[in-house]
């Protein structure tokens, strides 16, 4: 619930309108598991609104796996028993850089201090400062990516603006986070957000949108917010009108219609011509960038021939783009191109004068990587690390 449906409950249970923002502090910026915990507000309103059968909670980590990189992926289960999975980035995983924000900013600088320290005789251990979390919206996704895992899943639901921030609360509380001042808190104060887990946020609009403002109140400013889409037109232009809104990154993933056709049906529904004629519609904010992400297929999308139509349909734009390279799936007609191949394909781009990066997977070890997410728990592999209890 908003803060202006905490005031509404509250005028309708005869309370002052103070005990709204008592209410909205303990859900947000406390981040509390169930009323009783909610001590800012008397016994009596407490037992109230037990009675009139509201309830906090948030979604339960029941599973986790680390990887051998510090990621860490859970499976949440919603009270309904649906799971989703959401992913902890320690460092994040490089998907800011370029984009002109202070997220931005910080990723480049530790990078630096990061190499710094890394070339010194005796170098020192660097504590990371940040975290990523990557936040899903449905429980499956209908978009149907033939690289992605996900997509096999299919769809089953939304998630509701709750169950979405409260992966958030939930990734929060397990590493113990203050987000209000880091003075005295050993753990990151600066959170990033991604939502790019599970599901095509722009397929669940008006939950994902009203989830962002809800995790603003935590507070996590929207400027530490990327959602990524596949291009959902309608939704972008909705997007496109919001005074509250995370950074855009867009999955193109390919240099022309038929091998985007080919790879992400969704294409014969909005062709990137029409994709980039919506974008188009976006007003950029000081220091906002659009990003293209684009992963990597061995023979697929990589040759320069593709690198050179990439860079015909963004030239001119505000914009950056990520290489990804594609995350390995069983039973999946596709390979990673080589190492070689990414370089000459990254350096192509840059030519151009387009900055470009390579973002670095995280968590591959125990497919927490993009478009990897849920192939464990549906089937698990013999060589993933096993999955404990939360």
């Amino acid at each position: 619930m908003s803060l202006e449906d905490l005031s509404d409950l509250m005028e309708n249970l005869c309370q002052k309108p103070y005990r709204a923002n008592q209410l909205h502090d303990a859900l947000y910026r406390q981040r509390i598991t169930s009323l009783d915990r909610a001590t800012t507000l008397p016994q009596n309103l407490r037992d109230t609104l037990a009675g009139e059968g509201y309830t906090i909670g948030l979604p339960e980590i029941v599973q986790t796996a680390r990887s051998v990189d510090g990621t860490e992926r859970y499976l949440i289960r919603m009270a309904d028993g649906e799971t989703v999975e959401t992913v902890w980035m320690p460092d994040g995983d490089g998907g800011e850089r370029g984009d002109g924000s202070q997220a931005a900013e910080e990723e480049e600088k530790e990078e630096e201090d990061q190499a710094s320290i890394a070339a010194e005789p005796n170098p020192s251990t660097f504590p990371y400062r940040r975290s990523t979390i990557c936040v899903s919206s449905q429980v499956g996704c209908a978009v149907n990516c033939q690289f992605c895992l996900t997509a096999k899943l299919g769809i089953r639901r939304n998630l509701t603006a709750g169950e979405i921030a409260g992966q958030v609360a939930a990734v929060l509380n397990r590493h113990q986070v203050a987000l209000s001042s880091s003075r005295g808190n050993p753990n990151p104060a600066r959170i990033n957000l991604v939502f790019m887990g599970m599901g095509e946020p722009f397929l669940n609009y008006a939950n994902f949108i009203a989830a962002v403002r809800l995790l603003t109140q935590m507070p996590i400013p929207e400027s530490r917010m990327t959602v990524s889409t596949s291009g959902i037109l309608p939704g972008i232009l909705d997007f496109a009108k919001e005074t509250v809104r995370p950074k855009l990154a867009v999955s193109l993933n390919a240099s022309n219609d038929q091998i985007r056709e080919s790879i992400m049906p969704i294409t014969r529904k909005w062709n990137i011509a029409a994709l980039l004629e919506a974008l188009a519609t976006i007003p950029l904010r000081n220091r906002e960038w659009i990003t293209f992400e684009y992963v990597l297929l061995g023979g697929i999308n990589d040759s320069l021939q593709h690198a050179d139509e990439l860079i015909a349909l963004v030239r001119g734009m505000r914009c950056k783009i990520n290489l990804i390279v594609w995350n390995s799936g069983p039973n999946m007609p596709f390979h990673e191109p080589p190492q070689t191949g990414v370089s000459t394909f990254q350096k192509r781009i840059m030519a151009a004068g387009i900055p470009v990066y390579i973002r670095r997977p995280r968590g591959r070890d125990i497919y927490a990587a993009c478009g990897q997410l849920k192939r464990t728990v549906e089937q698990p592999p013999s060589a993933l690390v096993e999955l404990t209890p939360a």
